[in-house]
C-alpha cells in the first residue's frame, strides 16, 4: 500500500472495530476488504487490525484468515479452521491408525461453517485435512475471557470421512509464526491501552492532596511497563522484516511478557477500582492472559528458544531494531 491508502486503511479499520457493537466485525472486514489486504499486504492487514482489536478488546475470527492465509492450495474451499490448542504450537491433529484425531481450539464462527480446515501429524509429515463441522464436538469455554468465544474441539474421524492434502514441509511453521506476529499485535494494542487508563487515573486520582502521578513508585511502573510495551512493538517489527519462525516466536514472547507487565503494574497503579467490574480494566486482563497462551505462552517460548540455543550451539543472526 501507498501512505495515502495506508492511513485510510487504518482509519476505515478503526472506525469499524470501534463501532462492531451490534454489527459483526467480520462482516466490516469483508466490506473493507481487509482479506484482499491480507493477500496483498498482510504485515499492514495483519498489523493494523490486530493491534486495533487488542485496544477496543474487540474480537473477529481474523486469526482464522491468517492461520489459513499459508495453508491453502489451489482449489480448496474456503472453510472454517481448527487452531492448535490452548499453550501449544503442535497442529491440532493426528493420524493414528487410518482414523484422524483432532484436539484443538476454535473460534466463535467455526459452527458456522459447514467445514473445517485441521492440520494433522502423520508420521513425518503434515497433512491438511478438510473435514465437516458436524462430525467434531464443539463445546463452548466459559473461562478466563468468555467474551472471545473461544471452543474446545475435539473428534475422532475414520479414513475417508475428509479430504487430504499433504502441504510443504515449513507450511505449517510459517503458518504458525503469522499467527503469533498476529496474536503479538492484539497483546500490544492491549498492553498500550492498559497504559493508558493506569495513566489516566494517575492524573486523576488524588491520595494526601497530591495527584498520584506525582509519586516516584507509580511514575516508575508507568515508565517501565511503557519500555515493556515499546521493546515488544519494536521486536514485532523487526520480526516483520526477518521473516523466521524463530523470530516470530521470541517476538511473541516478548508480546506476552509485556502485556504481563502491563497487567501488573497498571494493576497496581489502578488499586481497588482495577479490581472492580465496574472498570473496564479486567476485561483487559483477561484478555492477554488468553491471548498469550495462544500459539505458545511467552514462558514456555522462552523456555523451548533456551533448549534450542544449548540443543544447536548456534545463536540466531541478530535482528536490527
Amino acid at each position: 500500500m501507498d501512505p495515502a491508502d495506508r492511513v485510510l486503511f487504518e482509519r476505515s479499520l478503526e472506525h469499524a472495530v470501534a463501532n462492531d457493537s451490534g454489527r459483526p466485525l467480520d462482516s466490516a472486514l469483508v466490506e473493507l476488504g481487509w482479506h484482499d489486504a491480507l493477500t496483498l499486504d498482510p504485515q499492514t492487514a495483519v498489523a493494523t487490525l490486530f493491534r486495533l482489536q487488542g485496544s477496543a478488546h474487540a474480537s473477529s475470527s481474523s486469526l482464522d484468515h491468517v492461520l489459513l492465509h499459508r495453508l491453502v492450495w489451489p482449489g480448496s474451499p474456503v472453510t472454517g479452521v481448527v487452531l492448535p490448542p490452548l499453550g501449544q504450537l503442535i497442529p491440532p491433529g493426528e493420524l493414528a491408525g487410518g482414523e484422524l484425531v483432532v484436539r484443538g481450539l476454535g473460534g466463535a464462527a467455526l459452527a458456522d461453517h459447514e467445514d473445517a480446515l485441521v492440520v494433522a501429524r502423520t508420521g513425518g509429515a503434515v497433512i491438511a485435512a478438510v473435514v465437516p463441522t458436524a462430525d467434531l464436538a464443539l463445546r463452548r469455554i466459559h473461562g478466563m475471557d468468555a467474551e472471545l468465544g473461544l471452543v474446545e474441539v475435539t473428534g475422532r474421524l475414520g479414513h475417508g470421512s475428509a479430504a487430504r492434502q499433504e502441504l510443504p514441509p515449513s507450511a505449517w511453521s510459517s503458518s504458525v509464526a503469522l499467527c503469533q506476529l498476529a496474536v503479538g499485535h492484539e497483546l500490544v494494542g492491549a498492553s498500550r491501552k492498559m497504559l493508558e487508563l493506569a495513566r489516566q487515573h494517575a492524573v486523576e486520582r488524588t491520595q494526601f492532596d497530591q495527584i498520584i502521578g506525582k509519586f516516584q513508585a507509580v511514575r516508575h511502573r508507568l515508565a517501565e511497563t511503557l519500555v515493556a510495551v515499546e521493546a515488544a512493538d519494536a521486536l514485532l517489527g523487526a520480526a516483520w522484516e526477518d521473516g523466521s519462525p524463530t523470530t516470530a516466536a521470541v517476538a511473541k514472547a516478548l508480546a506476552g511478557r509485556a502485556a504481563r507487565t502491563a497487567a501488573r503494574h497498571c494493576q497496581q497503579v489502578l488499586a481497588g477500582i482495577g479490581f472492580t467490574t465496574e472498570h473496564e480494566f479486567h476485561h483487559y486482563v483477561r484478555r492477554v492472559l488468553v491471548l498469550d497462551a495462544l500459539f505458545g505462552a511467552s514462558r514456555a517460548l522462552t523456555k523451548e528458544l533456551g533448549v534450542e540455543l544449548l540443543t544447536t550451539q548456534r545463536l540466531p543472526a541478530l535482528v536490527p531494531l
